[in-house]
């Protein structure tokens, strides 16, 4: 890896398609760096790991976007797009203690392990189904194929929505993807659509609970906690927002890492072929530690004074811990730089750290880890069907993933 002598330039087209370089030098001369964002907003970055680690779990760093010291058009320019338009605010990742301490518990009693340990069959069923629509062509786009319908429609079916209606919900989740892709507005009008719909599927389910996250939801709140209509439809809205693209990135950029290290993919094949799983297990991890699937964390806002990496931070100063760069930081992670799927002491950061851990990591890691398993088993010869310079990468700020990934393979 080539880090530049002096201070690179960020954001730029070149730095998304391989920002490492950039994030270590950031990490060995600026480690807690003061920097503007395309939007025009002003932030710290946060790149060293225990740094990192520390501002993840530090309760002086607010969630909620009114600690921002910035006036309301700044603030308007953090956080999910549309999601304030169209009052969707009043979710885990906005918010702290005890309203965060209130919601996740209710959430955590209807997002419970065996939900997800049920959804494996259906995750499984998904794959395959979607794997047999362009096997037989031998190629395939696998964002576009793959990786974007398998979680859309697995979160679909775990929150209820009715088959009906989920193609609907698979075009406006792609819309709130494109990242200024589509049309002007777009992202803030898909967004409202979403926030509609769910709002009358809550008030529709009220009255005939069955077994999905949404009914799981309104029976939490009835057992002596409160959960309001408003906040259920926000919490259903950040599980979809968080879910889908989180394991839409997973899956693409492992399955792009795999092909780019060919000695790793080999001797993963070789070990699901075998019927042995530790290596799967290990290489989920060590993908979410090379090439994850959130490049920055969400926001974070001062409270109060405070220091992080030696740097003095004001209150009120917008603070985003780069987790991409933290999972390269080779005072914490042995050649930090290199694929090692049999990595043991791998404490990453991919899923953040403390109070707001992602809650939807276990379904991530379950449609992941089915994803890979599966390809690598039915299409054992998948190979890349364009030249790495020439791959795009999704625009935005805080998730990383590809736009399109070209495939070939022998057609089955």
């Amino acid at each position: 890896m080539n880090v530049p002598n002096t201070a690179p330039e960020l954001f730029t087209w070149e730095f998304a398609a391989d920002p490492y370089p950039a994030y270590a030098w950031l990490r060995e001369h600026a480690p807690v760096h003061w920097t503007k964002l395309p939007s025009g907003v002003e932030a710290w970055l946060v790149t060293r790991y225990a740094d990192a680690r520390q501002a993840l779990a530090d309760g002086r760093l607010s969630k909620n976007p009114d600690h921002h010291a910035q006036d309301a058009h700044g603030k308007s320019r953090t956080g999910i797009p549309g999601e304030r338009s169209a009052n969707l605010m009043t979710h885990l990742l906005n918010i702290d203690p005890p309203d965060h301490t209130r919601l996740r518990r209710l959430v955590s009693k209807a997002f419970t392990p065996r939900r997800v340990a049920h959804m494996a069959p259906r995750v499984q069923e998904l794959t395959d189904d979607l794997i047999d629509r362009f096997a037989p062509q031998g190629k395939a786009d696998l964002i576009h194929d793959f990786a974007f319908p398998l979680p859309i429609y697995a979160i679909c079916d775990l929150l209820g929505v009715p088959h009906e209606d989920q193609d609907k919900f698979c075009e406006w989740a792609g819309m709130m993807i494109r990242h200024g892709g589509g049309p002007r507005g777009g992202v803030a009008r898909s967004v409202k659509k979403i926030r509609d719909y769910l709002a009358e599927l809550i008030h529709r389910k009220r009255g005939n609970l069955g077994d999905d996250l949404i009914s799981g939801l309104i029976r939490a709140s009835d057992h002596g906690e409160h959960l309001t209509e408003n906040e259920a439809a926000a919490m259903c809205f950040v599980l979809l927002f968080a879910g889908f693209e989180t394991t839409i990135n997973l899956i693409g950029n492992g399955v792009y890492a795999l092909l780019r290290n060919p000695a790793q993919r080999a001797r993963l094949l070789k070990s699901i072929e075998a019927g042995d799983t530790g290596l799967l297990d290990t290489g989920i991890e060590e993908l979410l530690r090379y090439d994850g699937p959130v490049e920055l964390a969400t926001w974070r806002y001062a409270t109060e004074p405070l220091t992080i990496g030696g740097r003095r931070i004001a209150t009120g100063d917008p603070v985003l811990v780069v987790l991409a760069a933290a999972d390269r930081d080779p005072a914490r992670f042995t050649e930090p730089d290199t694929l090692d799927l049999a990595r043991a002491d791998n404490q990453h950061l991919g899923y953040g750290h403390g109070i707001h851990y992602c809650l939807g990591a276990p379904l991530a890691r379950l449609e992941g880890r089915t994803a890979l398993e599966t390809l690598l088993r039915r299409l054992p010869d998948l190979r890349l069907a364009a030249y790495p310079a020439d791959l795009r990468w999704r625009g935005g700020l805080i998730m990383r993933g590809l736009r399109e990934l070209p495939v070939e393979f022998t057609a089955r």
